[in-house]
């Protein structure tokens, strides 16, 4: 991740950021990348495009998620959203990214610690206004192991449908989810930490930081 935000630039493709992600992957011992999830500018909005021979533009939002079993075979599940310059991001890119960070802060402090209940968690996540309902991730959090499982915590819209009985224990490893973009806007950001549930709540495993210029 560090070497794609070094190398960031404009005029480089999607496809050619995320190889140097695949690179360091393989060449330091991990095993396989389950999806290509980058995007840039216009196509971080809906979130779930896979990477492609779009060129990345000053000024565009770039996403991605890792999605990958990375050394010693751990699944490292982390997204983060990037500012390419140069520039300054707008005021909607920022508002955009604040509104991810205060979802991924919110429902750490709130729902990551041991004995709290799935279907509680639904209720107590962050409400996520109105107008990016619609765009919501496909949850607020999921477990990793040795790749994406159990549990799930659906959003309180999806419920009773998608949710799921159970608690959050010690030693469960969970991912904590946010895509924030408008019905029809042109950009979204996708926020994504992983942390571990501990007998005294949760400790965070990604450290990587987050973009200052959006933050």
């Amino acid at each position: 991740m560090a070497r794609m935000r070094q190398r960031l630039e404009p005029g480089m493709t999607e496809n050619e950021l995320w190889a140097l992600l695949h690179e360091t992957n393989i060449r330091l011992g991990g095993e396989w990348i389950e999806t290509r999830l980058l995007a840039s500018g216009e196509r971080t909005n809906p979130w779930f495009q896979e990477c492609g021979d779009r060129i990345i533009r000053p000024g565009d939002l770039v996403a991605f998620d890792t999605d990958l079993i990375g050394p010693f075979g751990y699944c490292a599940d982390i997204s983060r959203t990037y500012f390419c310059g140069p520039g300054k991001p707008s005021s909607e890119q920022r508002r955009l990214y604040g509104l991810a960070l205060d979802q991924v802060h919110h429902d750490i402090d709130s729902l990551m610690k041991p004995g709290m209940n799935l279907r509680e968690a639904s209720e107590l996540a962050w409400p996520i206004p109105d107008v990016f309902v619609k765009n919501r991730y496909s949850c607020v959090a999921h477990g990793v192991g040795m790749c994406d499982e159990w549990p799930r915590i659906a959003h309180r819209q999806d419920c009773p449908r998608a949710a799921y009985d159970g608690e959050l224990a010690p030693g469960m490893t969970v991912c904590v989810e946010s895509y924030i973009g408008l019905d029809g806007g042109r950009e979204g950001v996708k926020l994504e930490q992983q942390v571990l549930i501990t007998e005294r709540g949760c400790r965070l495993l990604s450290t990587f930081p987050f973009e200052d210029t959006l933050a």
